[in-house]
């Protein structure tokens, strides 16, 4: 909906914001229609360019996804329905960059389908963040994997909606994972961040 933007937005950057979702977009167009610090792309990011099929949960619009594992095995799984599907043009995280440039900052934010998104990008940004949940911790180990490949890069986190840092130092992947192994906390989740060093 726009929030995180409006954050950067005050803090002096400029965004691009990546949304496939026809009524999330109507907000967003609304809300920054006359900010020339904004560009808005009408698409979903994945591992390749192409189509995709975005399962929508009406009722709760920011947790609408394109992880069917998502709508079945996550947290809102029991109390949530996703009865709307629309057909979206899919880009990669690489050809955002030939488009626009390499950001100094990217925010993932796609409701379990995160690893998608990141494989779409072979070169590492300098700081990059994406969300994780408790019940697909192995998911999250898979993202780290994967940015080691691109990139040699230190990690810190935020939870549980709380967006101070875990860390007072930037720790390994390792350090990172046994940290949050740790907690007991079944509805853990939060915010990894990557960063290259």
């Amino acid at each position: 909906m726009g929030n995180v933007t409006q954050v950067f937005l005050e803090l002096g950057a400029s965004v691009i914001c990546v949304e496939p979702q026809s009524a999330c977009l109507c907000h967003l167009y609304k809300r920054f229609k006359n900010n020339k610090k904004i560009i808005i792309v009408k698409k979903a990011i994945g591992s390749h360019e192409g189509y995709s099929e975005l399962l929508i949960c009406k009722r709760q619009p920011a947790i609408s996804t394109l992880s069917n594992k998502w709508t079945v095995q996550g947290r809102f799984a029991n109390d949530y329905k996703w009865t709307k599907t629309e057909n979206v043009p899919v880009i990669t995280l690489d050809k955002l960059i030939l488009e626009y440039g390499l950001p100094k900052f990217c925010k993932i934010d796609v409701e379990g389908y995160e690893e998608s998104v990141l494989k779409g990008l072979s070169n590492a940004i300098p700081v990059i963040s994406f969300e994780f949940t408790k019940e697909f911790f192995y998911d999250l180990k898979k993202c780290i994997d994967y940015l080691l490949t691109i990139g040699r890069m230190e990690f810190n986190c935020s939870i549980n909606g709380n967006y101070g840092l875990l860390f007072t130092t930037w720790v390994s992947p390792d350090a990172l994972y046994d940290n949050l192994s740790a907690f007991k906390n079944g509805f853990l989740w939060g915010d990894i961040y990557a960063r290259l060093y």
